[in-house]
């Protein structure tokens, strides 16, 4: 290893010793590969704070947002294979779901609108006492039990915030897709997820429901002087809304599996997921279906609330990163989780960084996620 590099692995244990000491993260495992191989792994801190169980490398964490990804490689699979085509309308797979506008009329969603949060569906947390939370739209993180066909009644019913393709929302569009997934495959999302993604690469700690119990971190809330530990319902403020949280509704076979947020998994595992696009696709996908996730798929729709970022198939990508705010090199993708989770691929320095945390929202858009891409930036 160069000393550059050691800095670097230095510089990155010292963000995670920082965030520990300040009481931002309960627990944590940061993987960094560069070339395919890791290069540096650390897990530090506490999966349990009350029992004093410490981080592993192998702990389960509730992955929320950081499903998308890999769901969103399960559907380009089966758009590889002819079985879903990106400009398919929606209803092609699920012929009750049919959003209208505001004023009464019935656009058509295609399924690339749901890939890339242009589909003008929203998230109930968007908006506090919004139209989603009124028609009680489950976020894919809450309501144990609840089944996909009654949540896209409830999505199905509230007004479009827009026409499809003509803005981005953050949305419960991969939970569609999700409901698309299933009808075509005529599985569960869980179970055509890991034959179409997991098995393939030989992972199996990573699903819609827990591996292994006495593994999975306990969820904390950001908070002072500590965290504080959740509780059987939390709801935590976000942006305009709030996030709904039932960590126990992973244990519930009868709840929905959230295209959108429902998985749990290590960090091995996303890490893995995650070089396999680095890489180019192999085993998964074509080189040409990995450009096609990686380039930029909606314009200048995301300028607004986000300078300097596009967004692709199942991830943003920073086209400017000074606009950006970000010391990561153009074409670098990104995206997290509301349980206190980031990651980032620097196709450039050839690397790929997945945090995962027990900690929202601090492990998520906080001080130490930038903090991280800041150590990887100073040496490389």
């Amino acid at each position: 290893m160069s000393q550059a590099f050691e800095r670097t692995v230095s510089a990155i244990d010292a963000v995670i010793d920082e965030a520990l000491a300040e009481k931002r993260l309960v627990g944590t495992v940061v993987l960094m590969a560069r070339d395919g191989e890791i290069v540096h792994r650390r897990a530090a801190g506490l999966a349990d704070r009350e029992t004093g169980l410490p981080v592993r490398e192998n702990t389960i964490f509730r992955l929320a947002s950081v499903t998308k990804p890999i769901v969103t490689i399960a559907a380009m699979r089966l758009v590889e294979q002819g079985r879903i085509g990106l400009n398919d309308p929606v209803t092609k797979w699920l012929p009750d779901f049919r959003p209208k506008l505001g004023d009464g009329s019935e656009p058509v969603i295609l399924i690339r609108h749901l890939l890339t949060h242009t589909s003008g569906l929203s998230y109930s947390f968007e908006l506090e006492d919004g139209p989603y939370a009124r028609a009680n739209v489950s976020d894919g993180v809450d309501q144990p039990g609840l089944s996909l066909t009654e949540n896209l009644k409830r999505i199905a019913s509230v007004p479009l915030s827009f026409a499809p393709g003509t803005g981005w929302l953050y949305s419960v569009s991969m939970d569609v897709i999700g409901g698309v997934i299933e009808q075509e495959t005529g599985k569960r999302l869980g179970e055509a997820v890991a034959e179409l993604v997991m098995r393939p690469l030989g992972l199996s700690d990573t699903g819609f429901s827990v591996a292994d119990r006495s593994r999975l971190a306990a969820p904390y809330i950001d908070g002072s002087p500590e965290p504080k530990r959740m509780g059987e319902t939390e709801k935590v403020r976000a942006l305009n809304g709030s996030v709904t949280f039932a960590p126990d509704r992973i244990f519930d076979p009868a709840s929905f599996h959230s295209g959108g947020g429902g998985m749990a998994g290590t960090a091995g595992d996303v890490l893995k997921v995650l070089e396999t696009i680095r890489q180019g696709g192999a085993p998964l996908l074509s080189r040409k279906t990995v450009e096609m996730m990686t380039t930029n798929q909606i314009g200048d729709l995301l300028e607004p609330a986000r300078p300097g970022f596009g967004f692709g198939f199942g991830w943003a990508i920073v086209l400017d990163p000074p606009k950006a705010g970000l010391p990561v090199s153009p074409g670098s993708l990104q995206w997290g989780g509301v349980y206190g989770h980031h990651w980032f691929i620097d196709p450039v320095r050839r690397i790929t960084l997945v945090g995962l945390t027990n900690t929202t929202l601090e492990g998520m858009w906080g001080r130490f996620t930038l903090d991280l891409k800041k150590a990887v930036a100073a040496e490389l």
